[in-house]
């Protein structure tokens, strides 16, 4: 391993794996029962935030007030409706050059780890079969702050034992994205949409190249 950058700091929806689907599926299936108007477009908005802030953000569409203790019976309902979906995940559902991207910095030394806002993190990447390939893993169960704020990735940098500017991160949203950036660290946007402030945009993981960004750098 030669160059600036040492450690590469993944997302995991959208970026290693699509699960945003069964996501969606189960923020529809919950709103519709609330009496909550929920589409494609405004799921947008949920793209990486907590369950807990995805959930507001669907309430805040409601007429009625709900409690506490209400909203996490909500959210380990939509959680248990996502897990079930999840439940039969394999290897064939890694994303275009999600294992050779893995498989191929692993093999040169890079430490890699793994910031998502799914508490459910650590279980997918199990069904993926990945899970060897990280050395740290940061989801929403271990942080109090969701992206935007840069606390999963500063704590995936200090879990890799790296400066933040030492790090890359690999975002598809623009939270995670503007998260990378108030983190200090290079920030590649994964996606066929521009995501503003990234440092470079690629169309899926078979398109990441290392070496050329380790020539972007300035040292």
């Amino acid at each position: 391993m030669d160059g600036y950058f040492k450690g590469v700091i993944f997302d995991l929806d959208g970026v290693i794996t699509d699960t945003a689907e069964y996501h969606y599926q189960a923020w529809k299936r919950l709103a519709e029962k609330l009496g909550i108007p929920f589409d494609r477009k405004f799921n947008e908005k949920l793209k990486g935030v907590s369950r807990m802030e995805s959930l507001n953000i669907i309430l805040s569409r409601s007429n009625k007030s709900y409690t506490q203790e209400e909203k996490e019976r909500l959210a380990e309902e939509k959680n248990a409706d996502y897990k079930e979906l999840i439940a039969k995940i394999t290897p064939d559902d890694l994303l275009p050059g999600a294992g050779e991207v893995l498989e191929s910095l692993k093999k040169h030394g890079y430490k890699l780890a793994l910031a998502s806002a799914s508490k459910n993190a650590s279980f997918v990447i199990k069904k993926l079969k990945v899970e060897h390939y990280f050395d740290y893993i940061v989801d929403a169960a271990t942080i109090k702050n969701s992206k935007p704020h840069p606390e999963i990735f500063l704590t995936a940098a200090k879990g890799l034992g790296l400066a933040p500017e030492y790090c890359i991160g690999v975002e598809d949203a623009q939270a995670g994205i503007e998260a990378i950036k108030r983190a200090g660290m290079f920030a590649v946007g994964v996606g066929s949409s521009t995501l503003k402030g990234a440092d470079v945009m690629i169309n899926d993981l078979r398109d990441f190249d290392i070496e050329q960004y380790q020539t972007m750098v300035k040292r």
